[in-house]
């Protein structure tokens, strides 16, 4: 790819890693500041320890390692390494760094629980981040290395002539580009419409409970049957949940607050969690529930790029992204989540 190319994104994580090797760059932001979406109420887990097909396995199984990189690129970035605990809900066991451990080594790990399991499987590399720390700072060191960001600013349009992207219309005016890179998730499907392209991605609907806490009850990240849940800051505790219906007792608000009290009941000094918010997060997943990832086969400089989870995958999957753009290839890492899987015919 020639440096006087033109490329328009819509992701952040993508936009540094391509800022890395100086090329024109714009990233399109619709809210007024970074981190406004279904980042800022992701529940974060660095967690490559589910069970995924062969094909994939590389990119979860990178993603650690990749987020220890990020950290030595960006000292101000601090990644929550304390693992995760699981008991009573189904772990891929088949991982190196996860072991079985007993009552008394929970009880060790994380002391203000009221009552421990015989046992439960320590996945000691795992972590989490804040996810709007983690955007602003990618937002800022790419604005650093020259990335022009529009903010407050929507895409309404993809304009293509002869089969080959020119550039995007928005809320403000017309953007010329050689390149155009869509990771704007749940969004993404009806951009793409109007160029004959279908997306198989729908929102993914998850609850994010965040409290405040007087100190901090929880060292690790815990997942149980009973709540899943972590330390956002000594003074912030968040929890993850199940979106069950609009309104009613299983409306977000309600599972929300049944959550606040499961964890006061559970953790030893949880009386004193005070409810901050409770709010609804649109995920976008993908048909398969795998990535869809690379530059679509009939309109020439449209990339796409969209995944769950995204914070787990991000980093690793972003920096071979930019590679395939810069370098102009199609990586053998990334063969697996191409969009053409979803429309390929069986040969008899």
């Amino acid at each position: 790819m020639s440096k006087n190319q033109k490329v328009i994104i819509v992701g952040a994580s993508i936009a540094y890693n391509l800022s890395k090797v100086n090329q024109d760059i714009t990233l399109v932001e619709s809210h007024s500041k970074a981190s406004c979406g279904v980042t800022s109420n992701s529940f974060a887990w660095i967690n490559p320890s589910g069970r995924v097909p062969e094909n994939f396995q590389h990119l979860y199984d990178g993603s650690l390692a990749e987020y220890h990189v990020l950290e030595k690129e960006i000292p101000e970035l601090k990644v929550d390494w304390n693992g995760s605990l699981s008991w009573g809900i189904p772990v891929n066991i088949n991982k190196s760094y996860v072991e079985k451990i007993t009552g008394q080594q929970v009880s060790d790990l994380e002391p203000h629980l009221k009552e421990y399991p015989k046992e439960a499987l320590y996945a000691f590399k795992e972590g989490a981040v804040d996810p709007n720390i983690l955007t602003n700072l990618l937002l800022k060191k790419a604005q650093e290395n020259g990335v022009n960001i529009l903010f407050d600013t929507k895409v309404t349009q993809v304009k293509k002539e002869d089969a080959k992207v020119v550039g995007i219309h928005t809320s403000k005016g017309f953007i010329e580009s050689d390149v155009i890179v869509l990771a704007n998730g749940t969004a993404l499907p009806e951009l793409c419409k109007p160029l004959g392209i279908e997306v198989p991605v729908e929102s993914s609907p998850s609850i994010i409970i965040r409290m405040k806490s007087s100190k901090k009850l929880i060292h690790t990240l815990i997942s149980n049957s009973r709540f899943e849940a972590r330390q956002l800051s000594d003074t912030t505790l968040i929890a993850a949940e199940d979106y069950l219906d609009d309104y009613g007792e299983n409306g977000p608000e309600e599972v929300g607050k049944r959550a606040l009290e499961t964890l006061r009941y559970d953790l030893v000094d949880g009386e004193h969690l005070e409810l901050e918010s409770i709010k609804v997060g649109m995920r976008p997943m993908p048909k398969d529930g795998y990535p869809i990832v690379g530059f679509h086969d009939q309109v020439k400089g449209l990339y796409l790029a969209v995944m769950h989870s995204a914070i787990t995958l991000s980093p690793v999957i972003s920096r071979l992204i930019a590679k395939e753009i810069v370098d102009n290839v199609q990586l053998e890492e990334l063969e697996g989540c191409r969009l053409s899987r979803f429309y390929k015919v069986n040969k008899i």
